[in-house]
């Protein structure tokens, strides 16, 4: 079965005016990482998941490294 790539352009197009609004505002701060829009997306990501606390992280294997670290695995660990 061939899947098509997703249209790139066609999500963009739909939601341009909040992408380019929220990147104006990340911008015009000059102030990305631990700025106030990471803030408020791991308070409102928080909520969506029913947690008291959500941590934004760059990447997911940065993701997986915290994930491990919290349940207490270190190296060595099988």
């Amino acid at each position: 079965m061939k899947v098509p790539f997703g249209d790139l352009r066609r999500q963009y197009e739909a939601h341009r005016e909040a992408i380019d609004s929220a990147i104006r505002r990340v911008l015009d701060r000059g102030w990305f990482v631990l700025g106030e829009e990471v803030r408020e997306f791991e308070k409102e990501f928080a909520s969506y998941l029913g947690a008291r606390h959500a941590v934004g992280v760059a990447s997911g294997t940065e993701a997986i490294q915290l994930a491990l670290a919290a349940s207490g695995v270190v190296a060595g660990d099988e």
